[in-house]
């Protein structure tokens, strides 16, 4: 990666991860968009990503409409990604590993929850499961079930794939497009007189690049991003553990993706295993903050996974990381669109632990809203950032 190659371009993209790159290919290929491409990234390596730390999961498991549509569209998108890439032999296959989500609900009004989610999931075609105990434990007699009384589950279109993949080749053929990538870091912004749009943005080398459109693709630093125009988001960094174990007795068949009552959640990883969690104290960190909770796994993941799965007993952790949330703080949902006031500012920010599974819909989205004024494909009006600054709360109850 090395400077631009001019002082202006029609878009300018602040980030180069799942978002950015997403953004960036969809672009090109929208019909009606000619325009030039900038995306700025402080970190090539994406070392500290949260897409380099995500688990890659997607699932139609929202109680949100446009949630699960989506969610649609993402599974549609990676099992025909090579079509969707152009048809390009060198694009890979993606397979998605459809073990399911599975809920578990220990009292009766999470298990209404789950009951109302699953009406709404099934009338927009999804093929979720509501389950008593008992179908449960005859599907998966590995669980203990004394204090669950139902669950959702869903095996179509819903699992794992592999999320780096996707990533890479969007990157990839956005470059293939006609995109640029810099190494570098938009660290000021120059708004118009009227304070109406961004003339400029300033990066850390000393240029200064004109723009048509910046788009905040900043992830965990968005809200800084934004303050750069005088925008305020609510976006933090929250941590989320993961870890990879090897079970000293292996299940007899797959382990969906299990989210227990309490917030623990865990899954088949190959021939092994993948929990993850959020801290019970979850406060807001700062961006370059991955100092690890070792006691975390002992002290709360452990008793959980192996209380609920007894033959979890006995395991050995294997690997263990600790990523970012970008975390709304509203509503723990994407804001999108442009802001109100500056009019040229996009905004891909705040998805809470959705982002990969949602950003081929909504790279897709925002290309539209960039290319025609509008969404075209799937309204995503809902998520825009006019909710923010009204304080309104975009309804999610299927938030992990």
């Amino acid at each position: 990666m090395s400077g631009p190659s001019a002082k202006s371009y029609d878009v300018v993209i602040v980030g180069g991860a799942i978002y950015g790159s997403s953004l960036a290919w969809w672009l090109t290929n929208t019909a009606g968009f000619d325009g030039s491409i900038l995306v700025v990234e402080r970190d090539p390596s994406y070392t500290f990503a949260s897409t380099s730390h995500t688990n890659s999961c997607i699932r139609q498991q929202f109680s949100n409409r446009t949630n699960i549509q989506i969610s649609q569209f993402g599974a549609a998108f990676i099992k025909d990604f090579r079509t969707q890439m152009g048809g390009d032999p060198d694009v890979p296959h993606l397979a998605l590993q459809s073990f399911g989500y599975l809920y578990l609900a220990d009292t009766p009004a999470f298990a209404a929850t789950l009951r109302d989610a699953q009406q709404i999931q099934s009338s927009l075609g999804a093929h979720t499961r509501h389950m008593s105990r008992d179908e449960i434990a005859a599907a998966y007699p590995f669980y203990q079930l004394d204090d669950i009384i139902a669950a959702n589950h869903n095996t179509v279109d819903e699992g794992y794939f592999d999320g780096g993949t996707m990533f890479d080749w969007f990157k990839r053929m956005a470059r293939r497009n006609g995109v640029e990538y810099i190494h570098d870091e938009v660290i000021g912004m120059t708004l118009n007189a009227a304070k109406s749009a961004v003339d400029a943005v300033t990066l850390k080398s000393g240029m200064v690049i004109s723009c048509g459109v910046v788009a905040n693709c900043s992830g965990p630093r968005a809200a800084a991003t934004a303050q750069m125009a005088g925008i305020t988001l609510p976006v933090v960094a929250r941590k989320r553990y993961s870890y990879l174990f090897d079970a000293a007795n292996a299940l007899d068949g797959v382990l969906p993706l299990t989210i227990d009552p309490s917030g623990v959640h865990m899954r088949s990883e190959g021939k092994y295993y993948l929990a993850g969690c959020p801290p019970d104290i979850d406060p807001d960190v700062v961006y370059d903050d991955f100092e690890f909770d070792h006691a975390l796994w002992q002290e709360k993941v452990w008793p959980i996974i192996a209380t609920r799965v007894p033959a979890f007993e006995q395991v050995k952790v294997m690997n263990e990381w600790v990523g970012h949330y970008a975390y709304n703080t509203l509503d723990q949902n994407a804001i999108l669109g442009m802001h109100t006031s500056v009019k040229n500012f996009a905004c891909l920010n705040g998805f809470s632990g959705h982002g990969l599974q949602q950003s081929p819909a909504i790279g897709r989205g925002m290309a539209e809203l960039i290319t025609y004024g509008e969404y075209r494909a799937l309204d995503l009006s809902p998520f825009n950032y006019e909710r923010i600054e009204r304080g309104e709360m975009l309804v999610e109850k299927a938030v992990i």
